[in-house]
């Protein structure tokens, strides 16, 4: 496990410096658009420059929050926080989500504003070019930031690519509306600017949605514990990996639980150099750590058992709300039988527990059953 910790130090250190990095150049990037297009705005008086360069603005402090919650997060563990800061980082985002509302609801008050005072803007030929080459800009900096944000899997990154990226789809409208100014005489300035406002808001609120998502926590991606659960059944005597739990604590640092099915006939030795294989063979293959691994017994030479447990599984499956039975071990002499049932989230976990303790207390009255409900959390 020291190992493992020292690998996840090395990539966190790569990864805050990739973060920093690509955030300086955003900051800057975006520090002489805004001072560009703050220039041509007010020489041409044109409101949606100005609020195109507004939206730069947030860019820039969006970026400058991102290194701060890179810095922050990078933290080493402590006595307090064992697991690290790595979870700073979702806060950062929720801020850089907030600057993006904020400007996009700032522009939005400015377009409305314009639409009922409206004033006349004024291009020439310095203000396109001006916007044409900020539109390119803005589409090279987006992509670079989002692959770089990709590459270290930073959400705060690749969010601002995004944002980027739809900056100069947003300049390239206001460079339409110029056009069509130029050329027929007709302001479309403020609306233009409601549009850009309008967009504007809806990347924030996404952006504060999928943010919340990571802090609450959600379903990890199935391809994930698909993933996880073939590697562990790879391993030699393992008959089944089940119960897969992932914990998140910050982009990159995973911490895991599982539950594998394992031979009755394993010494404990047997036991510990197997989960042991397993916990590294996972690291190495997802870079997620596996904290805990529980084991259920299985019968290997009791038919009995073996008939009673298909008898058991067919009757718990017949229920469409049963998702999957697994850990299922009886022992016939002292009359015990127990295993575990994934329900679905759409049954009432009571009353369904009621009804199988029934069904199979009724089929083996001489049993002690002991059933342990679990949810369909990744399974």
């Amino acid at each position: 496990m020291k190992e493992q910790n020292n690998d996840i130090d090395v990539l966190a250190a790569n990864r805050e410096k990739t973060i920093v990095k690509t955030s300086i150049i955003g900051i800057l990037t975006n520090v002489l658009l805004v001072g560009f297009k703050a220039f041509v705005g007010l020489m041409s008086n044109s409101i949606a420059i100005i609020l195109d360069a507004v939206n730069n603005l947030s860019d820039a402090l969006s970026s400058v929050v991102t290194i701060i919650g890179a810095k922050l997060g990078a933290k080493q563990p402590d006595k307090k926080h064992p697991l690290g800061y790595g979870r700073i980082e979702y806060l950062s985002s929720m801020i850089v989500a907030a600057l993006v509302l904020y400007a996009g609801i700032t522009s939005l008050v400015e377009s409305i504003k314009k639409i009922i005072r409206p004033e006349a803007a004024e291009y020439g030929t310095v203000t396109l070019v001006i916007i044409s080459v900020a539109i390119v800009v803005k589409l090279i900096l987006g992509l670079y930031v989002k692959k770089q944000g990709k590459k270290v899997n930073s959400g705060a990154l690749v969010a601002s690519g995004s944002d980027a990226m739809f900056d100069a789809i947003l300049s390239a409208s206001v460079l339409a509306s110029a056009i069509v100014y130029l050329i027929w005489g007709v302001s479309l300035e403020a609306y233009v600017g409601v549009v850009i406002a309008g967009f504007i808001i809806k990347a924030g609120v996404e952006m504060m949605i999928e943010t919340l998502n990571d802090i609450i926590g959600k379903r990890e991606d199935a391809e994930t514990t698909k993933e996880l659960k073939q590697i562990i059944c790879e391993e030699e005597s393992v008959l089944g990996a089940y119960d897969v739990t992932l914990f998140n604590y910050g982009p990159n640092r995973n911490y895991g639980s599982v539950h594998v099915e394992l031979p009755d006939t394993l010494t404990v030795d047997d036991v510990d150099r197997i989960t042991r294989k397993i916990q590294v063979d996972v690291y190495q293959k997802t870079g997620v750590i596996l904290t805990g691994i529980g084991v259920y017994s299985y019968n290997t030479s009791n038919d009995e058992a073996a008939q009673m447990r298909n008898k058991v599984q067919e009757t718990v499956l017949s229920h469409e709300w049963a998702l999957q039975m697994h850990g299922f071990y009886a022992d016939t002499e002292k009359k015990t039988a127990r295993f575990d049932v994934v329900m679905s989230f759409d049954v009432d976990r009571k009353e369904a527990l009621e009804t199988m303790y029934k069904e199979i207390c009724g089929m083996y009255p001489d049993y002690e059953i002991v059933i342990v409900p679990d949810v369909d959390v990744a399974d």
